[in-house]
């Protein structure tokens, strides 16, 4: 059967969707194949004058060229992609929306009467759908459409890999990955998985028409497959586990479209002039790549002095020099062709001047930048040289650079640039003088222990002084330390500074001042009440008791939990999970429990001690758009349903208007946008026509009406 073209929306980008084990959701995963990959596109061939390139290499050596034109039956564009399909395809007026250097697809109908299309193409689009220079880019698409029952596991194998698609809940898979969808970034597509180029089995009968990959109205065995897997197979998978079931469908016959590229093109790397008599004469150099052992010459230009000449070239490589006769005319460009191409490659290029750095030296201590640069136009009127964000080179250095970088650019008016390394001098630099800060405890009392803190210092330190500059004596401990602390016997104010010092010398010190009142008992501060999901961690503060020498929590009701670090100010501790009913049950001893916890600390000093207790409760749940459905010709269930908490909960469902009942199936997990399912079969429900539902997280719903059905 013929490869039908068609025109699909292009998003920039890989577009890839992600297996989800539920029927809402399509999906589609990249398999590994199990032996290695032999072959793959290794090279992007010039660019031509469409802007697009001119052919595609792949590692067998094959290349294949862009299928544009009308005229072509056997590497044709459709007409609908050109605005005048009675007109010859020209550029920019005239040229196709979409066109192919590859177009190779397989369909086949499966065991259960379902059509499957398998497309593997190398294109050529437009970023924003029109014609439009600079938007060019070529894609790899491997595309995947199938029709099936929501939620059906297939595993799809074909010349370029394996997938693994899951149908969504209309029955669909339409499975599209497109790599290399960047303006211009023409190498972005060998990174894709098409290639090597799909080509006709030559030893199967008949034979490719010369020229050509194959023709698309005749389907044919291939071979080009980096896998030797040159057909398309499709297996069902089990949803649950991934495991084969069937396999539905083969083929080894595809369609395929390609045109081997007769032409090679060319690309011009640098064209160069070099000045060297006072009237302006001199050279002119160029530089361009095309296939080894091309006929690249560039063309007679009378303005510029020289007739046309080879050039001469090695391994696809190829340089000319040419005479330059007298000035040389704002704006001159040379014209590269290749003349054994049919039709001929162009190219037009800008002769520009060669600029060389002699010099880019910074000096550290002056903060100064100097730059050298010299043009090939040294005989001519000079061109201006001009470093790139710093301004015109005029003999004298850029001042006041603090921080240079690494390299500089030079650009000549002539059109020349070059960039060049910084070399640096003057002395080193060493650390800074370090920065002292001090602060202590609040709310210090009398007869308690009082901290100084003088780690918000920076710099670079290597010795801590800590002396006390006013208020009552008292005795300091861990003096020479970023944290020092002291016992105040009575009231008042107490003032100490902090001193710093490091390889950068001593810094400012810094001063802080400790009021401390008289001795009064702790007042407890348990913190504000919290709101959690169910399994995490909570994390509890008393620090902002006052008078606080010692931490006691303990926990008062709720869902028993333990407490670490219960004897510091900050203790922690893991909201424990709703217990589900066991499986397969009945549960008759079942308790839900989704009540708060609440817990007390006791804070205590030398002067008392004080109380405060805090509520800890289970984030809000409900469950929505359920639907229940019993059938009874297969003992099948089908429960389905949201969660308005989105953390990765389990649910289970029992029979009955209570959760002591028995169990339907196994706990299900929310998937990440809150939805869950349940499909299993058994148990049989008997004259029982309801459902409960609960959570891990502490959602319950009690009585949930079953439809039953055949």
């Amino acid at each position: 059967m013929k490869k039908t073209l068609s025109r699909w929306a292009v998003t920039a980008g890989v577009i890839v969707t992600v297996v989800a084990p539920l029927a809402s959701t399509a999906a589609a995963v990249v398999v590994t194949p199990p032996t290695g990959r032999t072959g793959s596109l290794t090279q992007v061939g010039p660019i031509a004058e469409h802007g697009f390139p001119a052919w595609y290499r792949d590692s067998n050596g094959l290349r294949l060229e862009a299928c544009t034109t009308l005229d072509d039956p056997l590497c044709a564009t459709l007409p609908d992609e050109v605005p005048d399909p009675d007109a010859p395809v020209s550029y920019p007026d005239n040229f196709p929306g979409e066109f192919f250097y590859q177009l190779a697809g397989a369909e086949l109908t499966l065991t259960n009467g379902a059509d499957v299309s398998v497309g593997m193409d190398l294109e050529g689009a437009w970023a924003a759908e029109e014609v439009r220079p600079g938007d060019q880019m070529v894609f790899g698409r491997i595309r995947i459409r199938l029709d099936a029952n929501p939620g059906d596991r297939f595993l799809v194998t074909h010349p370029y890999g394996i997938d693994d698609v899951v149908a969504d809940d209309r029955g669909r898979v339409r499975m599209t990955e497109d790599i290399g969808t960047t303006p211009g970034a023409f190498g972005q597509a060998m990174t894709s998985r098409v290639g090597p180029f799909l080509k006709w089995d030559p030893a199967v009968a008949p034979a490719a028409p010369a020229g050509y990959t194959g023709d698309p109205g005749t389907d044919h065995r291939v071979v080009g497959s980096p896998y030797n897997t040159n057909f398309v197979r499709v297996e069902q998978l089990d949803p649950a586990t991934g495991a084969v079931t069937a396999q539905l469908g083969f083929t080894d016959l595809f369609s395929v479209q390609g045109r081997y590229a007769t032409n090679s093109g060319v690309d011009v790397q640098q064209a160069t002039y070099t000045t060297s008599g006072s009237d302006g004469s001199g050279v002119i150099e160029v530089y361009a790549t095309s296939e080894p052992g091309q006929s690249i010459e560039v063309t007679g230009n009378a303005q510029l002095g020289f007739r046309t000449t080879r050039m001469r070239g090695s391994n696809g490589s190829y340089y000319a020099r040419l005479p330059l006769t007298g000035p040389l005319p704002s704006g001159a460009a040379i014209e590269v062709v290749n003349s054994g191409d049919r039709p001929v490659a162009k190219k037009t290029e800008k002769v520009i001047d060669v600029v060389r750095v002699t010099s880019a030296l910074y000096d550290s201590q002056a903060r100064t930048l100097a730059v050298s640069a010299v043009s090939s136009d040294s005989d001519h009127t000079p061109p201006v040289l001009t470093v790139t964000g710093f301004g015109p080179l005029t003999g004298a250095p850029f001042t006041g650079v603090d921080a240079p970088p690494h390299t500089v650019t030079v650009t000549s008016s002539a059109g020349g640039s070059m960039t060049a390394p910084i070399t640096g001098t003057g002395p080193v630099f060493g650390p800074a003088v370090p920065v002292a800060a001090a602060v202590a405890d609040r709310n210090a009392v009398a007869g308690q222990t009082v901290r100084l803190v003088g780690t918000g210092s920076t710099g670079v330190i290597d010795t801590w002084s800590w002396t006390q500059t006013s208020g009552p004596s008292v005795a300091l401990t861990g003096a020479s330390t970023p944290t020092a602390t002291f016992v105040p016997t009575q009231p008042g104010d107490y003032t100490f500074r902090l001193t710093v010092s490091g390889p950068g010398g001593a810094g400012e010190p810094a001063t802080v001042t400790v009021t401390v009142g008289g001795a009064a008992p702790a007042l407890a501060n348990a913190g504000p009440d919290q709101t959690v999901v169910r399994g995490r961690t909570v994390t509890l503060d008393g620090t902002a008791s006052t008078g606080a020498e010692s931490y006691a929590w303990r926990q008062i009701s709720g869902p028993a939990v333990t407490l670490a670090g219960a004897t510091t100010g900050k203790p922690s501790f893991v909201y424990p999970n709703q217990a589900l009913p066991a499986s397969p049950g009945p549960n008759p001893a079942y308790v839900f429990d989704n009540n708060p916890v609440v817990l007390e600390l006791e804070v205590r000093n030398a002067a008392g001690a004080g109380t405060a207790r805090v509520t800890v409760r289970p984030q809000a749940e409900t469950l929505t758009g359920l639907a229940v459905r019993y059938r009874t010709g297969n003992n099948e269930w089908r429960i389905s349903g949201t969660s308005s908490l989105l953390a990765g909960q389990r649910v289970t469902a029992v029979l009955g208007s209570t959760l002591t009942g028995r169990v339907i199936g196994t706990p299900v997990t929310v998937d990440a946008a809150g939805a869950f399912s349940i499909r299993v079969t058994g148990p049989n429900p008997g004259t029982v026509r309801t459902i409960s539902l609960v959570t891990s997280t502490g959602a319950q719903t009690l009585g949930f009406a079953v439809n039953v059905t055949n």
